[in-house]
């Protein structure tokens, strides 16, 4: 169990040196990695497992103490993002595939990772975790309608079979996981040693196996795709400060509602853009950047409102 522990707590801790030393093993050696394109919607529900395996009592608790305030986040996380995708979009010119990966980024909920970033931040960890859930587990409404709304002026939308998919990688899991959460009270200790790890391992995988089938098209799109998807991330951070603001939370719940905005679950937007638009396959790419990026410029945030805060102390 302790050994178990020392390793989930070191996977985390060094989580993005991972991830981009995979990327680049991926980039360099393509085949060690391409196969795993085609178990995208298994690896992202992997992840999505390992989540539900995480939602307790209290959690739920938290949301009903709170809904106020995991309301404005949530509200928050599917505008600002959303709108900021269409905005890009536009600016930039951007071609069909790329305008519809920063899109599906865009429309995603929150990522998981903005839990652990909030946490390292010293920000409002149980708001953090009440709007991951509650925006995830509207996600399979929300975010097609978003997407056919916002994305449907570049591509064609399907909206059916994108909530099909998002049910079976998102509700499907995170529902086995809280079920198995509840009735394995006595040994849960030793399912969620193991949980993080397997989730860590699988979305490493999968961004790696997107960096691997993209390998070309990182030659000719790679900057570009960087460069948006850094503006989009640290505008939804940015605007999502201004709003706690405007809001007069406070600084914990501030820093909170920020990373929470800004940090997307950009492995279901790999997973939309691999089953949904296959037809457009640099979609993919902007999800896979993304999950490289705001991992690290998460922890740049965190580390400055960490310090911040410690200096208001």
């Amino acid at each position: 169990m302790k050994q178990l522990i020392t390793l989930n707590q070191l996977i985390s801790k060094y989580l993005m040196i991972l991830i981009i030393g995979f990327s680049c093993i991926a980039y360099i050696v393509p085949s060690y990695f391409s196969w795993a394109i085609a178990y995208t919607p298994f690896l992202l529900g992997i992840a999505m497992f390992g989540m539900g395996l995480t939602i307790k009592f209290e959690d739920l608790c938290s949301i009903l103490r709170h809904p106020k305030d995991i309301c404005i986040g949530v509200l928050a996380q599917y505008t600002i993002m959303p709108l900021l995708a269409w905005g890009i979009c536009h600016i930039f010119t951007l071609p069909p595939d790329l305008a519809i990966g920063v899109i599906l980024v865009g429309c995603c909920p929150g990522g998981t990772a903005s839990n652990v970033i909030t946490y390292i931040a010293k920000g409002d960890v149980p708001l953090s975790v009440g709007m991951t859930i509650t925006s995830t587990l509207i996600a399979p409404i929300v975010t097609p309608l978003l997407i056919l709304y916002i994305g449907g002026t570049w591509v064609n939308v399907a909206l059916l079979p994108m909530i099909i998919t998002m049910v079976k990688v998102i509700i499907v899991p995170i529902l086995l996981g809280a079920i198995i959460q509840y009735v394995c009270k006595s040994r849960i200790n030793t399912i969620t040693s193991i949980s993080p790890i397997v989730s860590m391992i699988a979305i490493i995988l999968l961004i790696a196996a997107i960096i691997a089938i993209n390998r070309d098209k990182l030659l000719i799109s790679g900057l570009e795709t960087l460069i948006v998807v850094g503006i989009h991330n640290i505008l939804g951070m940015l605007l999502g400060l201004g709003v706690g603001y405007i809001l007069k939370l406070r600084y914990d719940k501030t820093t909170a509602l920020a990373i929470e905005v800004g940090m997307q679950n950009s492995g279901l937007a790999v997973t939309l853009a691999a089953t949904n638009f296959a037809l457009n396959p640099l979609a993919t790419l902007v999800g896979a950047i993304f999950s490289v990026w705001h991992n690290i410029s998460g922890a740049i945030f965190a580390m400055l409102r960490r310090e911040n805060s410690l200096r208001n102390i």
